[in-house]
Order: structure tokens, then C-alpha cells, then sequence
């Protein structure tokens, strides 16, 4: 929680310099509803989770734009197998970089790329602990580098205040390849690679 609590307070520091100087630095905070994709051996389903973060957005009368993010996301998946069921928990800091597309002054299209970096994984079973872990950490089963593409709206009601929504599919697999024997891989992991995809629903004011 200290690192949540540091990261907010120094977008908030950064908010307040920016609304000063008219840069167009804005923050924004939300719900994930995210999954992975290829996960049909454990039967994966959707796991609510957050993000909050900052972005920097300057101000522009023409039609396209840009936008830069820096984002905290909690997301994961749930599972349910014959012998076992329970969650994945997944800590990212994402980079979206974006390009806006200004509908009217008050619809915007955004679409680009962006990179993930996992800070912290934490998975829960109902079954038996796992204690055959090959690698020696829960987090060195997990890719820390992710990358991908993301695509959304976002409404701007009155000046200021914007809501929207965004779904964010990975390019690069979630697990690591697995070891050699596999009957040492816990059950939260399915049997093929997998992919994060997580759909943003938001809110945010813009400086």
C-alpha cells in the first residue's frame, strides 16, 4: 500500500505544478475487468481490479493529437479446475502512448501501443499449497516486460471532467516457458501460453 500511496502523491504534486503552468497534465482512476486469453484448460473467468495514474494530454484545437500515460493497474484473472479454483493478482505500471482522434470537442477516439512492467504477483487456491516451484519465487514464473495495443473513447462532459473506456490486449505471453517437467506447474497456470486483456472503464479530470 506505501507504494500506492507514494505513486498518488506524487501525481498529485505533479497536478497541481502542471495546473500552474497550463502543460495539460491530468489524472484518472477506474475499474479493470480483465482476463487472459487461451485459458480454457482452467476454465478462467473475469477479476475486477483499479487503476489510477496520470497522464499528459496538451491542449489542441486540430483533429489529431497525442496523449502519454503512466498508469498503476491492478488486474489478473480467476480459475477453476477439477481439484482447484481461485484468483491470480497482477501489479502493473503501464505506459500507453496514444494518439487522439477528436471527434468534437466533446468525443475523443484514442488508439496506440503500450508497455507493462509487473511489479508484484500473488495467486490464491482453494487446493493444497504449492511447493514445487521450479524457478524459486512466485513472480519468476511471470514475463516482467509485457507490451501491447490499446483502443477506447473518452467523453468530455463539461470542461475538465472525462470519463471513458479502453481495452487493452498484450501481445507478449504472461508465463514464462514452462519447465522442462511439467507436472511441476501449479494448477493456476493453463496449458498454453496466455495473454492479458483488460477492458477500462474511467474517470479523470484534465488540468
Amino acid at each position: 500500500m506505501k507504494p500506492i500511496l507514494l505513486i498518488l502523491a506524487m501525481l498529485f504534486s505533479s497536478a497541481v505544478y502542471c495546473q500552474d503552468k497550463g502543460i495539460g497534465l491530468g489524472l484518472k482512476a477506474g475499474l479493470n475487468f480483465s482476463n487472459v486469453t487461451n485459458a480454457s484448460s482452467i476454465n478462467s473467468s473475469s477479476q475486477t481490479g483499479f487503476h489510477v495514474g496520470a497522464f499528459l494530454a496538451p491542449a489542441s484545437k486540430a483533429i489529431l493529437g497525442y496523449r502519454t500515460e503512466l498508469i498503476y493497474s491492478r488486474q489478473g484473472y480467476n480459475y477453476a479446475t477439477n481439484s482447484t479454483s481461485g484468483s491470480v493478482n497482477l501489479d502493473y505500471i503501464l505506459l500507453p502512448q496514444m494518439l487522439v482522434i477528436n471527434i468534437t470537442k466533446f468525443v475523443q477516439l484514442q488508439v496506440g501501443m503500450q508497455v507493462a512492467f509487473l511489479l508484484n504477483a500473488k495467486a490464491d487456491s482453494s487446493g493444497s499449497s504449492f511447493s514445487g516451484n521450479p524457478y524459486g519465487k512466485l513472480l519468476d514464473y511471470y514475463n516482467k516486460f509485457d507490451y501491447g495495443a490499446a483502443g477506447g473513447i473518452e467523453v468530455h462532459p463539461f470542461k475538465g471532467l472525462l470519463i471513458g473506456a479502453r481495452y487493452n490486449i498484450s501481445f507478449g505471453d504472461l508465463y514464462k516457458t514452462p519447465a522442462s517437467n511439467a507436472s511441476v506447474q501449479p494448477s493456476f497456470i493453463p496449458d498454453v501460453n496466455v495473454k492479458n486483456n483488460v477492458l477500462q472503464i474511467f474517470t479523470g479530470y484534465r488540468f
